[in-house]
């Protein structure tokens, strides 16, 4: 029962520290997260600006 303990809380330390220095966290980029152009704030101002100058140069 000791036994079982013993690896029982070792599985759970590994998993811990899995979870704290997981590729998120070491800066590794993740790959799986993209940002879609509607959600990407850069985007949106950019095609902001650039529908106010193509309304400017029409006026």
């Amino acid at each position: 029962m000791l036994y079982l303990l013993a690896v029982v809380g070792a599985v759970t330390i590994a998993v811990l520290l899995w979870r704290v220095y997981s590729s998120e966290r070491v800066g590794i980029p993740d790959t799986r997260r993209h940002v879609a152009p509607d959600d990407d704030p850069d985007f949106l101002r950019k095609l902001g600006e650039q529908q106010r100058k193509k309304r400017d140069e029409d006026e």
